[in-house]
């Protein structure tokens, strides 16, 4: 099913610098109907976003900051997300923050069916992640940009790569273990989706891979099957662990 997708972006908390990137991505879950930033225009520090809104069509929402110290650009985005739930118009959200006061929406989004994308900054909170489907770090939209970029910046994107350690591995290898069949096979697709659903921001790219599969491949853990597709053209990609999550014992 192709999604509608409202965007809605916390211009108060996301940086400017990769909304091209940004839209690029959330394209690829489904078709951006709406797409609306809130802040307060008259401040300085969002000056930034002006001409990048014209060329992404993304329709500026203002909101003057009542109470200082109080975040009005929250409750804006929030209230409009509601109205545009209700008007039916839409079967999923992308909400584009690092701020943890957009949980219990997300929450509220997918308990009336709503799919949830979620796109922030890694210091984003747990909570507002997990609330997610699905959650992208706005760093990897860095790293995938293809702009020209300096030895320090190429030093940040570096730094920005996680390493696999035992816990993501115990977590491919326990989601095979799920779907397997009695030879230990999974459909590598199911195996994404599963983990994805266990860990909204598992992403391979995270770990400087652009496809599950390569990640994987370059385990010792786990070894990969490619069989023929008897419905199309391109071959269906298999997964299994060498060794049983829970077990020493080696696979034959």
């Amino acid at each position: 099913m192709n999604l509608n997708i409202a965007v809605l972006i916390d211009g108060d908390n996301i940086p400017s610098a990769h909304v091209k990137e940004m839209m690029e991505e959330i394209a690829k879950y489904g078709n951006p109907t709406i797409k609306r930033i809130y802040g307060d225009w008259t401040k300085p520090h969002l000056s930034k976003w002006k001409n990048l809104l014209l060329e992404n069509a993304i329709t500026p929402i203002q909101q003057y900051g009542y109470t200082p110290g109080k975040n009005a650009t929250d409750s804006a985005m929030i209230i409009d997300a509601m109205d545009i739930l209700y008007s039916g118009k839409v079967n999923g959200f992308c909400l584009v923050s690092s701020d943890s006061d957009f949980t219990r929406l997300a929450t509220r989004l997918r308990e009336a069916g709503m799919q949830v994308i979620g796109i922030g900054e890694r210091k984003t909170p747990t909570p507002f992640i997990v609330a997610c489907d699905k959650f992208i770090y706005v760093e990897i939209l860095k790293q995938q940009s293809g702009k020209k970029e300096s030895d320090a910046e190429k030093q940040t994107v570096k730094d920005s790569i996680d390493k696999i350690t035992q816990k993501e591995i115990t977590l491919i290898a326990t989601s095979i273990e799920d779907l397997s069949d009695e030879e230990g096979w999974a459909y590598m697709a199911d195996v994404g989706n599963l983990i994805q659903k266990k860990q909204p921001n598992f992403d391979s790219r995270n770990y400087g891979f652009q496809k599950l599969t390569l990640l994987i491949k370059s385990l010792a853990d786990f070894e990969l099957e490619h069989r023929e597709n008897p419905k199309g053209k391109n071959r269906l990609v298999f997964v299994r662990n060498k060794v049983a999550p829970n077990s020493k014992k080696r696979r034959k």
